[in-house]
């Protein structure tokens, strides 16, 4: 698989990303076995980077990966803590569920906050100080805002930038497809790294995923590309498309087939709201007292799933 250089970071990575979530505990809920036989098989493919987060609870998935391997591997995880203190907490426990000394990047995971430099400050302060201890390569930010995108360029600190873009700028919260790219090109033209997120607009644009993936993967200033895979046919035929940009109609034609969504199992839902303020993109609200989803808007995160105590939310 092409491999690329992720912005001035020294890093080189493979133009398909796995991207771990939907095969957590928030979404499928692959036991760590089932997880890491799927993520070997990608990273045998060439794949060589991995994308997680503390909200993901993938790190037993991957460390069940790389149990053995000797290949070529880098990963980046995200953490959403409000604090230095926290987000310290949260790295250290990636280095220890990981069992690595270092974390390739962390990423300030910020969907919904505009400006992360001053929201986040201390996270940020905290990640470089940490970056300083040799135990993160590269300090990145996660953003669904262009606004974030954009003041990134002006960070040089920020090395990657993970970005939400898609073709239909589904998810984006303050403009338009057009608007992020814009920004992606002007932080790729400071020397940043860029893999997009939601491509597929957390499955939304399944139907369309030839054309929405070459949306993304053609976008100026778009080095990377990170997908969830829930399949062995999924990862061949991404590993695919992404090497040689070649594509087997008829495995194609299933996989465009396929459809996910969200499931609120309102019959056990005890109205305590806590999901709605955790959804990234405003698409939950409470009704008659149970949680309701608007499909137009939901991007199938599954991060409303993490902050229900109940756990009687999935992305399926």
């Amino acid at each position: 698989m092409e491999k690329v250089a992720l912005g001035a970071t020294g890093l080189t990575v493979s133009r398909l990303v796995f991207g771990t979530l939907p095969m957590g505990p928030l979404q499928a809920g692959f036991t760590p076995k089932d997880g890491g036989r799927l993520i070997r098989s990608a990273l045998e493919a060439g794949v060589t980077m991995l994308d997680t987060a503390e909200l993901y609870g993938t790190y037993p998935h991957i460390r069940a990966a790389l149990d053995g391997y000797r290949g070529e591997v880098t990963i980046a995880s995200k953490t959403h803590a409000p604090d230095g203190p926290t987000a310290r907490s949260h790295v250290e426990r990636a280095l220890r569920e990981l069992d690595r000394e270092r974390i390739d990047i962390i990423h300030c995971h910020a969907a919904r906050i505009a400006d992360p430099f001053v929201e986040r400050a201390g996270v940020i302060e905290e990640l470089l100080t940490m970056k300083g201890e040799g135990k993160i390569g590269h300090v990145g930010l996660s953003t669904h805002f262009v606004a974030a995108v954009r003041k990134a360029a002006n960070h040089p600190e920020i090395e990657v930038v993970h970005p939400l873009i898609n073709q239909a700028g589904m998810g984006i919260i303050d403009g338009s497809a057009a608007d992020m790219a814009a920004a992606i090109a002007a932080c790729t033209a400071a020397g940043t790294g860029i893999y997009a997120m939601k491509a597929l607009a957390g499955g939304n644009l399944i139907a369309s995923a030839r054309q929405s993936l070459r949306y993304v993967m053609d976008l100026p200033g778009v080095h990377a590309v990170a997908l969830g895979m829930l399949s062995e046919a999924e990862v061949a035929a991404n590993v695919s498309l992404f090497s040689t940009g070649e594509t087997d109609a008829a495995l194609w034609q299933e996989l465009e087939g396929q459809r996910r969504h969200l499931r609120i199992m309102e019959r056990f839902c005890k109205g305590c709201g806590l999901c709605v303020p955790a959804c990234v993109n405003s698409a939950l609200a409470l009704k008659d007292g149970v949680a309701v989803v608007d499909k137009t808007a939901c991007v199938l995160c599954g991060y409303c799933a993490a902050a229900c105590p109940e756990f009687i939310i999935r992305v399926v």
